[in-house]
């Protein structure tokens, strides 16, 4: 896939969880198996950052993130909740939606400009409840890879 992040078919997936830790683990358990990554280590960078305040920033979605050495290009993982979990996010709104990503080290602005367009994507709320109607991960790899290729253009 073109743009500005990487997002494999099988990094697209439904997770029923009910805690911030759980998604979290999960995230990173996916990165891992899709990307070839260490969880733990994913894990441990998503975990600091995630210290340093919410990456909940509201409207019902989570932009877990982090930078992390052995990337070549910043990749993405998306997750659709079975229900609503407490993120401690901006707006005190439980989550539905997460997109999580990754990043080289020394990925300064593109790391930016890849939360940046996630951020625009997710903020589309026709775009948004498209996601939450989507029938499976195939209709939800479908919807995000046509904006993001499209943005990429």
């Amino acid at each position: 896939m073109s743009g500005l992040f990487s997002l494999a078919p099988e990094a697209v997936i439904t997770l029923d969880a009910d805690s911030k830790d759980i998604i979290l683990d999960r995230l990173a358990a996916r990165f891992a198996s899709v990307y070839g990554l260490d969880h733990q280590a994913v894990l441990a960078r998503i975990t600091e950052r995630e210290q340093l305040g919410s990456t909940g920033f509201g409207r019902r979605i989570a932009i877990p993130h982090a930078r992390m050495a052995g990337l070549t290009r910043p990749v993405a993982v998306f997750m659709r909740l079975a229900s609503p979990v407490e993120f401690e996010a901006a707006d005190g709104v439980p989550i539905d939606l997460v997109f999580g990503l990754l990043s080289p080290e020394g990925a300064g602005a593109t790391h930016l400009h890849a939360l940046a367009a996630i951020s625009r994507m997710m903020r589309d709320e026709r775009m948004h409840e498209a996601l939450l109607a989507a029938p499976g991960t195939e209709a939800l790899y479908s919807l995000l890879s046509n904006v993001i290729d499209r943005d990429a253009a």
